[in-house]
């Protein structure tokens, strides 16, 4: 039997548009609604009238997707949400996709079928997140610590260019040229922001952009291990590491262990992300600390405004992070550890 999916993929358009033909909704053009409703023909396509009926029943289920949720980014991300879920009787059903595509469509499927009431994601990446099904269904979704470019939905975000422009500049202040860069990839927002504010203080003082020195890669730890020996074969070597997330610091800190170097005497080290164990290592790592709770918080009463007025406009809230000077970039006394 052919699904809605099968009728938008043969007619060349959206879920979101077959839904809204099938419903008589305006905002279609005439030329879009012949082509749906020569796709319904020719595959004979039949909407399922039990389920279109369960589906507008509202669950009291708040569905989360995070890449990984071992990181305590995304622990206290869930558990902020888990607070305002609770406070409007909602509960949560978590899922993690280790930043892969098909796991992300896998869990948003599934969230589908449970008829969440909305959905709170971190996009695996900022353009190929499918979100159709869930739009075309009303399934209320807000995006967080990422963008999704191919929808408009409500989004919260922490300001990563300004974060780590201003964390960047710190490690040149302290003298450094070569800095080294271990970001995400460009095609999750996260990475793009934060390579482009390593881009920024650099042209701010003057430093040429090397590329060799910017190693854009998935964020996980052993990749940033791998990145991190590849950037001390570099000649001349880097004199400082600018680290783009917590698990992308836990394995550069791992190369830098193996590779017995003194931080930072032999090479300064910084990191966007501030994670509980960032002054439980020697030195304590100087970096940006996003405002976590509050991204989780603000996202969940988000999704529940949605909910209670699902017309309003699409809101994006950008939070400022501040930045953390401990003694991993080569600040020493004169400098508090938390």
């Amino acid at each position: 039997m052919a699904s809605m999916r099968d009728v938008a993929q043969h007619a060349g358009v959206s879920s979101a548009t077959v839904s809204r033909v099938l419903g008589g909704k305006p905002n279609v053009s005439p030329t879009m609604r012949k082509r749906v409703l020569e796709a319904v023909q020719e595959l004979g396509y039949r909407p399922n009238r039990v389920a279109r009926s369960l589906r507008v029943q509202q669950s009291n289920i708040i569905g989360l997707i995070v890449t990984d949720v071992e990181q305590s980014f995304f622990t206290t991300i869930a558990r902020a949400v888990e607070d305002v879920a609770i406070e409007h009787d909602y509960t949560l059903f978590l899922a993690n996709t280790d930043e892969n595509l098909r796991r992300e469509r896998l869990y948003l499927d599934l969230m589908q079928a449970e008829h969440v009431a909305g959905v709170i994601i971190a996009p695996a990446r900022d353009s190929e997140t499918q979100l159709e099904e869930l739009i075309a269904d009303n399934i209320p979704v807000v995006a967080i610590d990422r963008r999704i470019q191919s929808h408009e939905v409500d989004t919260i975000l922490a300001d990563n260019v300004q974060g780590t422009c201003k964390l960047v500049s710190h490690l040149i202040q302290h003298g450094h040229r070569r800095i080294g860069a271990i970001v995400g990839l460009p095609s999750i927002t996260t990475g793009w922001e934060r390579q482009q504010g390593y881009r920024d203080a650099l042209q701010a003082h003057d430093i040429p952009v090397d590329q060799a020195l910017i190693k854009p890669i998935l964020p996980r730890e052993q990749d940033a291990y791998e990145a991190m020996k590849a950037l001390w074969q570099l000649e001349p070597r880097p004199t400082a590491i600018f680290a783009g997330t917590e698990v992308l610091t836990a394995g550069t800190l791992r190369a830098i262990r193996e590779l017995d170097l003194s931080i930072p005497d032999d090479v300064a080290l910084a990191s966007f992300d501030d994670p509980f164990w960032s002054t439980l290592v020697r030195p304590a790592i100087t970096c940006v600390r996003q405002p976590v709770h509050e991204m989780g918080h603000l996202a969940a009463e988000m999704l529940m405004q949605r909910l209670a007025n699902p017309e309003r406009s699409t809101r994006e809230v950008v939070l400022k992070s501040e930045l953390i000077v401990r003694h991993s970039c080569g600040c020493h006394n004169s400098y508090p550890t938390s």
